[in-house]
């Protein structure tokens, strides 16, 4: 997916200085515009109804609504926008729940301001924001117990021999330029495999994809 020219961002965080801090850096980064900031998961649906969003900035731990539940409301929209999760990594527990509920990946809230406006450009145009070693360190908190292995084999056996090849480089990290390559098609096709399983396993981002080969034992 192409960069977008402008990434459009809401912020949400029940911190007025955290709100404060991310909305001047990421005003004054290029391609960027904070359009609001809210204190809580249940301002979300407001803030989305009237402002175009292409990314949110989502705490988790949050009073009233969690941004577990309001990530999962923001993706069930028509057009959703991404959401990073904001996390202190070492003491959350949450982040696999958040990445399930279509999180494209998390921002530590120490992170330097360069690297957070970079990871909000790279969700935008649809790429997930987990290293591999961060995404080993979340997998292995996912309990993965046989049912849940058999439900996510079953899952992936809905898929063609191709959609599955697709599906386990997504899930592995790779753009698409780097799928397109290794398995000699263009990136228009890999983007309508990674569209068509999406559908098929009812997923909304790679970063499911990923957790879904997990369960399934082929990562």
């Amino acid at each position: 997916m192409a960069q977008l020219s402008e990434v459009r961002v809401l912020i949400v965080d029940d911190d007025p200085l955290v709100r404060a801090g991310l909305t001047l850096m990421l005003d004054g980064a290029a391609g960027i515009t904070v359009v609001t900031a809210v204190a809580d998961g249940d301002e979300v649906p407001a803030a989305l109804d009237t402002h175009h969003v292409d990314v949110v900035l989502m705490d988790i731990r949050m009073p009233r609504v969690n941004g577990i539940a309001a990530t999962r409301r923001a993706r069930a929209r028509p057009r959703p926008p991404e959401v990073i999760m904001l996390t202190t990594f070492d003491t959350d527990e949450h982040v696999v729940r958040a990445l399930r509920a279509g999180a494209g990946g998390f921002l530590l809230k120490d992170t330097p301001p360069e690297r957070i406006a970079a990871a909000v450009r790279t969700v935008a145009a649809g790429e997930p924001i987990l290293s591999p070693a961060v995404t080993r360190r979340l997998m292995a908190k996912v309990a993965s117990g046989a049912d849940t292995s058999e439900q996510a084999r079953a899952a992936l056996a809905a898929l063609s021999p191709r959609e599955r090849q697709v599906a386990l480089a997504v899930a592995r990290g790779h753009t698409n330029a780097q799928i397109a390559d290794t398995l000699a098609m263009s990136v228009a096709t890999v983007k309508a495999h990674i569209t068509h399983i999406f559908t098929k396993l009812d997923l909304n981002n790679r970063t499911q994809v990923a957790m879904l080969a997990h369960d399934a034992g082929l990562l």
